[in-house]
């Protein structure tokens, strides 16, 4: 079952450029979904369709199995979100900023006490968020996101402008949010790397256009499927004759023979027919291309390892 779901959704600037062509966005329930682009790729655009932030154009928007369109404030009531910079009053305590929604969401003043606690902020005492770090900040957006304890949070770029320390925090925060109290999650970034720790599922888009969407597996399989086995021997030649005999496709590059990773056991199969026909095997290893560059192709940018 999905949590959220889109179907053929679209969106236009007046001047007619598309932002979004055809997203079939499918978030399980349950799920860390790490939705991943460059910037400008239409993520901000996207979460603000699903909180209806922005009016939509076209397409459908299913949230909790239910029409965005029509059930719009029950379904809002049931979701927190983070979208672009926290909004938070600099001069109030991090107690008094969610004593201000606390009363708006008519939720139990305990729950203050527990959010903070949740992110780390319950020792602050009358401290202004004015002199909040960065990453205080951000915990305390989402303290205020998850106050009226939603099953859904939306986080837009939760960890841009942090340093290592605040991004390790936050990731464990969602990961707790997760697992422990069953939030399902959505969280945007244009960083592979930043998300690849704590996601279970991944949706790649680029320039408008939905370019993988499936689990982190599925996109660790796709990895490993563009990774090459790379031979190197005194006979470049008589080595793509004989690897041709196998019927296995190569080709050459600076005097190695790269080609498709076969089966182990073709492999060995190969590697004992090469030293039977008198060459001599100096290298015989896999080419493995990391995740983010199998992210940078699917978003068709150049990769400089």
């Amino acid at each position: 079952m999905y949590c959220v779901e889109t179907k053929q959704l679209s969106h236009s600037y007046s001047s007619g450029k598309v932002i979004l062509d055809n997203i079939n966005l499918q978030v399980p329930s349950g799920a860390i979904y790490g939705f991943l682009g460059p910037n400008g790729a239409g993520k901000t655009t996207s979460l603000k369709l699903l909180l209806g932030l922005l009016k939509k154009q076209h397409g459908d928007i299913c949230i909790f199995n239910t029409p965005f369109h029509s059930h719009r404030i029950e379904i809002l009531q049931k979701t927190g979100s983070l979208i672009e910079s926290p909004s938070l009053y600099g001069q109030l305590s991090a107690w008094e900023n969610l004593q201000v929604l606390q009363k708006i969401y008519g939720c139990s003043s305990t729950r203050i006490q527990e959010v903070l606690r949740t992110v780390g902020l319950h020792d602050t005492g009358k401290k202004k968020v004015s002199q909040f770090s960065l990453g205080m900040k951000q915990r305390l957006s989402i303290a205020v996101a998850i106050l009226h304890q939603p099953s859904l949070l939306i986080l837009d770029e939760p960890t841009n402008g942090l340093d290592p320390n605040g991004i390790i925090e936050i990731r464990g925060l969602l990961k707790c949010l997760n697992e422990e109290q069953g939030i399902s999650i959505i969280i945007s970034s244009h960083l592979l790397a930043e998300v690849e720790k704590i996601v279970t599922h991944v949706g790649i888009i680029s320039h408008g256009k939905m370019r993988f969407q499936g689990t982190l597996k599925d996109l660790v399989n796709e990895q490993q499927q563009s990774s090459k086995l790379v031979i190197e021997t005194n006979d470049p030649a008589r080595s793509m004759e004989i690897i041709q005999s196998m019927q296995l496709t190569a080709g050459s590059e600076e005097g190695r023979i790269i080609l498709p990773i076969p089966s182990r056991e073709v492999i060995a199969r190969l590697n004992n027919l090469l030293v039977q026909n008198g060459i001599e095997v100096y290298e015989m290893s896999v080419l493995k291309k990391d995740l983010e560059s199998t992210f940078m192709k699917l978003i068709n940018l150049p990769y400089y390892a």
